[in-house]
């Protein structure tokens, strides 16, 4: 007799779901599709040669070699804790090694937490539109989503009062350059989000993988510093989860997690029950690259997304036709396009690649509701601005047709 998985399978693997992103990514390889589709970085902006010669540093020796190859604490390589808490600490977040977590990506972060805070029917908050990786960690924990909308300067005060009314476990929040929709939260809005979620005793998540990719105006405090400035100094309220992935490169998965030391110890618990701890040599290398290079590296990808994302606005202008819309941000990654009622993207996409060659992200792939559906996420990091002209044309042209 043989098993019945479906039968033997844990009730929330219900909610784990395939990554339309994931899925997309393999186009990529085609070299006739212009992708818009992966928010991922330009891998001809990698600091290959400073990995390449903190690897060949380590190999020098055969202590260090070996150091490096070995198990290691849970809580991760210290000199590079180290660097995170001096970093935070220059961005207003206070927090000794005690408050510092070294995961595999911020996604390990989103995984973890929803582990620690989610029961089955737990209630969180997240935005509408949201990032889809979060709504992949979260729902195999089964919560129910409360869905709050957006406007220009961020998650819209009523709904969200009406949402923390519900005792919600947490509130998730992407507040710089969003993924998907490019949106920053004003600082007004994040002292409010402060005071509202403070006021009902529910946690805010902070996700910060864009944070330092700017390219107009001004720095805003992170929400995890206004956090610190209302609380005497002390990392409170929010829990925050900082990535290499994008200021670096992915593939090392280096992240980390910043909170309150009692969650911290908690969160290390379950990291040594994941995988033990982070890969040793590559936070090993990872230290001795920002060491030398984060601010001028972070300097270069600035420059170079800043004219990408100009050449998609100014594609945009030229092409898009009455009736839709789009985001302007000040960095990321990201540009939201919203089509007249009566556009589905999925059916968009189906199109745009066969007949145009074009890939992009359905927008309602980043609703916890599958709303959306006239919604696109268009990513401008991996294409050249020549091709981001082209591709826009030819996905304008499609959009006249489409409604």
């Amino acid at each position: 007799m043989s098993v019945d998985w479906g039968h033997v399978f844990a009730g929330r693997v219900g909610g784990m779901t395939a990554s339309e992103i994931r899925e997309l990514l393999k186009l990529i390889d085609r070299p006739e599709i212009i992708s818009f589709a992966g928010g991922i970085p330009d891998p001809d902006l990698f600091p290959s040669s400073a990995i390449a010669r903190s690897y060949e540093k380590i190999f020098q020796s055969n202590a260090g070699a070996g150091a490096a190859l070995q198990y290691s604490i849970t809580e991760g390589y210290t000199p590079l804790r180290e660097w995170i808490c001096d970093y935070m600490g220059g961005k207003g977040v206070n927090i000794g090694l005690d408050g510092v977590l070294i995961t595999n990506g911020s996604q390990q972060v989103l995984e973890f937490v929803g582990k620690l805070l989610i029961g089955p029917g737990d209630k969180i908050v997240v935005t509408r539109p949201t990032y889809l990786g979060a709504l992949q960690a979260f729902s195999p924990y089964e919560p129910t989503y409360l869905s709050i909308p957006m406007d220009e300067e961020g998650p819209e005060m009523t709904a969200l009062t009406e949402a923390l009314a519900q005792k919600p476990k947490f509130f998730y929040l992407v507040p710089d350059f969003q993924n998907p929709n490019g949106t920053t939260v004003t600082l007004a809005r994040r002292h409010a989000i402060l005071d509202a979620c403070e006021a009902a005793g529910v946690p805010v998540i902070e996700d910060t993988a864009y944070c330092e990719l700017r390219y107009d105006g001004e720095h805003l405090p992170l929400l995890a510093a206004l956090d610190c400035e209302r609380n005497g100094g002390k990392l409170t309220n929010v829990i925050f989860g900082g990535t290499f992935s994008k200021t670096m490169v992915p593939a090392m998965r280096v992240g980390w997690v910043n909170a309150a030391p009692e969650v911290v110890n908690r969160l290390v618990l379950m990291k040594q029950a994941a995988d033990l701890h982070a890969s040793t040599i590559n936070q090993i290398v990872m230290h001795d690259v920002v060491s030398q290079i984060f601010d001028s590296h972070i300097k270069l990808l600035k420059t170079q997304y800043k004219e990408r994302r100009d050449a998609m606005l100014a594609a945009l202008d030229e092409f898009a036709p009455a009736g839709v819309t789009w985001t302007k941000p000040e960095g990321g990654l990201f540009v939201w396009i919203e089509a007249p009622e009566g556009v589905d993207g999925t059916e968009l996409l189906a199109r745009a690649i066969k007949e145009a060659n074009v890939a992009f992200v359905p927008g309602s792939a980043f609703h916890a509701d599958r709303s959306g559906k006239n919604t696109l996420r268009l990513a401008f990091s991996v294409t050249k601005p020549a091709q981001i002209r082209e591709g826009i044309r030819r996905l304008c042209g499609l959009l006249k047709t489409a409604a």
